[in-house]
């Protein structure tokens, strides 16, 4: 048996803060858009160019804020150029950490932080 993972699923409260953000701070690209207002929800699918995996913005329309559960960490995406990435993020409106590097080496990643409050790591693509 065989099993591939197809998709991750985020809820998020704005959809259009958050489409913003993945859309044009990072390459992501609608791949479609599933719309059920009669039982008030939304599921948006993203893709990012080479990568089989999508994400799922799932938006109810009356939702409280979501808790992020202390299990969850972040999502990770790759950059070309860490270090033009990071001046991009860092220039946008939304919380960018400072370049780090594991155990105190090279500066090899950073993360920034989306609308709802999920962290992604931008990490140098080897």
């Amino acid at each position: 048996m065989n099993q591939v993972l197809v998709e991750i699923c985020l809820r998020v409260r704005d959809i259009d803060a958050t489409l913003d953000f993945y859309t044009k701070l990072f390459d992501f690209e609608v791949a479609s858009r599933r719309e059920f207002p009669e039982h008030k929800f939304d599921l948006i699918y993203l893709n990012s160019p080479g990568a089989s995996v999508q994400i799922e913005l799932t938006y109810n329309y009356d939702a409280e804020p979501y808790v992020i559960g202390n299990g969850f960490s972040h999502l990770g995406v790759t950059a070309d150029d860490l270090e033009k990435m990071h001046e991009i993020c860092k220039a946008s409106p939304y919380e960018t950490g400072e370049l780090k590097g594991l155990a105190g080496g090279a500066p090899s990643y950073f993360f920034v932080t989306d609308p709802d409050g999920y962290r992604i790591e931008v990490k140098r693509k080897h």
